[in-house]
């Protein structure tokens, strides 16, 4: 039986695309909800950190910027050597919602890739993304329900 490769997300939020596109993409908006810092060179191919106070971090590779619909890296899996080459795929797509149309958006976050990984780092990674995602997207939502 293969493992699961796929987590997908969606969040209906109160605020128009615009404002979603911002939390997502900018280095304040990421420190605002998905971490303590940030940095982002917003292109395809371009680097981003995320870091937490307790020294954790993420380093992530922009793969697709097509504002204000789309935006997706990749990121290594938390614990695995720093010069493993597997990474999974994240994309947040943004459609606009309410009523009038594109006062909320609907937010789908999908990460792709775990299936590459061996039984023992699956069995560790998929399920804490999984929770993770819950945790980070409600992180999100007070981040911008606040703003």
């Amino acid at each position: 039986m293969p493992f699961p490769d796929r987590i997908v997300r969606t969040i209906d939020l109160g605020h128009p695309p615009a404002t979603v596109w911002a939390a997502v993409t900018t280095a304040e908006g990421l420190a605002s909800w998905f971490g303590h810092h940030a940095d982002i060179d917003l292109r395809p191919g371009g680097a981003a950190r995320i870091a937490w106070d307790d020294g954790a971090r993420h380093d992530l590779r922009v793969e697709r910027v097509e504002e204000p619909s789309a935006f997706a890296f990749t990121w290594q899996i938390h614990g695995m050597p720093d010069d493993d080459p597997r990474r999974t795929y994240v994309e947040f797509t943004l459609e606009p919602a309410g009523e009038p149309a594109g006062t909320s958006t609907r937010l789908t976050v999908t990460e792709t890739g775990f299936a590459q990984f061996p039984a023992d780092d699956h069995a560790v990674a998929y399920p804490d993304h999984v929770t993770g995602w819950e945790r980070e997207l409600g992180e999100l939502a007070a981040y911008l329900a606040a703003a």
